[in-house]
């Protein structure tokens, strides 16, 4: 297994970003792994995958960089780099990046990924400019039509695991963020299950980066010097995939009894309040507007369905012991009022 040693005061400096480059990235992986994590994922797939395939067969350049920088035991580090730590970063920002990384480093990355020599079509001085050229393919023709929803579920997911942080702390906010990572004590983060040398994070910046494509990956900035990575690094980043509920868009259905008595809206909140909330987690999950949300919201707590704590700096909504009756008396199966 690979570790890390996070001292207590990097780990409370760390925080939760955005970033849209790494969604791009993350979609990236899964139109190269071609295989989907549920049923929202696959229908993402069918929709884009018969455009990547051709973008792929037209540029074999471009398709045999792909296939030496992912898919392997480590990603080419210019093609995954670490997220920048600003508030709301456009995708030009971070893309630039990629765009700015020296020949040689582009070339170094991509033979450290594979742990071998360069196919010899990758010899060449362009390839940080087709990498970043693909994934602005990426990001402009299956991403951006959905980002402002997806943007809404990533920021729900860090909310959630505020909230999750707040109640039961560090180490079971971390568990199992990404596969095989959970923490070890001791100061020790255990970040992957593959073996590799430990790695100390003392006054380094952390950041834990959701994306909703089911893929994750760690990095690191490693600025080069003279053709080469320098160590160690200054800022580190774990990019995870939002909690399962999130990303599903194959959503419970709503019984027609329970809509036909609070009305389809209020019925599903009170059906999605199986766990506990926050408004801007039912915004994303329902695509109701914040205002609607909040409004039914309120009258089922003063229904008594429905009843709010504060954690922290967010609010919690959760089912009473009446709405957990009242959804649980409803049929399911064919009685319900279709997918929401």
């Amino acid at each position: 297994m690979s570790w890390w040693q996070v001292n207590a005061d990097t780990l409370a400096g760390s925080r939760f970003v955005t970033s849209p480059l790494a969604e791009a990235v993350a979609s990236l992986k899964t139109l190269q792994r071609g295989s989907a994590a549920h049923v929202g994922e696959r229908q993402w797939l069918e929709a884009h995958l018969p455009g990547y395939r051709d973008y792929s067969a037209g540029d074999p350049v471009t398709a045999t960089l792909v296939g030496a920088a992912l898919g392997h035991r480590w990603n080419a580090t210019f093609l995954t780099p670490t997220p920048l730590a600003e508030d709301d970063p456009t995708f030009a920002q971070e893309l630039e990046h990629i765009r700015r990384t020296p020949p040689a480093i582009a070339r170094a990355d991509l033979a450290e990924s594979l742990n071998g020599s360069l196919p010899a079509l990758l010899y060449r001085h362009d390839l940080a400019q087709r990498a970043a050229d693909l994934l602005e393919w990426v990001w402009t023709k299956t991403v951006q039509p959905y980002w402002s929803r997806r943007k809404r579920i990533i920021e729900a997911d860090i909310v959630a695991r505020t909230a999750r942080l707040g109640l039961s702390g560090w180490a079971t906010t971390l568990n199992e963020m990404r596969p095989g990572m959970r923490w070890l004590g001791e100061d020790r983060l255990q970040i992957t299950l593959c073996d590799s040398p430990p790695l100390e994070l003392c006054g380094v910046q952390l950041m834990f980066v959701p994306v909703t494509p089911s893929q994750s990956w760690v990095c690191w900035d490693a600025p080069p010097v003279d053709g080469k990575r320098t160590h160690p690094a200054h800022r580190y980043a774990v990019i995870y995939p939002c909690s399962g509920v999130l990303v599903e868009d194959d959503r419970r259905p709503v019984s027609k009894p329970l809509a036909a008595l609070l009305g389809h809206a209020r019925a599903e909140l009170l059906t999605l309040l199986d766990t506990p909330k926050t408004t801007t987690q039912l915004v994303a999950l329902t695509d109701q507007p914040l205002g609607s949300v909040g409004r039914h919201l309120r009258i089922l707590r003063e229904a008594h369905l429905t009843q709010r704590r504060r954690v922290g700096r967010s609010v919690l909504y959760y089912r009473t012991t009446a709405g957990q009756v009242l959804v649980g008396a409803q049929p399911s199966g064919p009685d319900v009022a279709g997918l929401v």
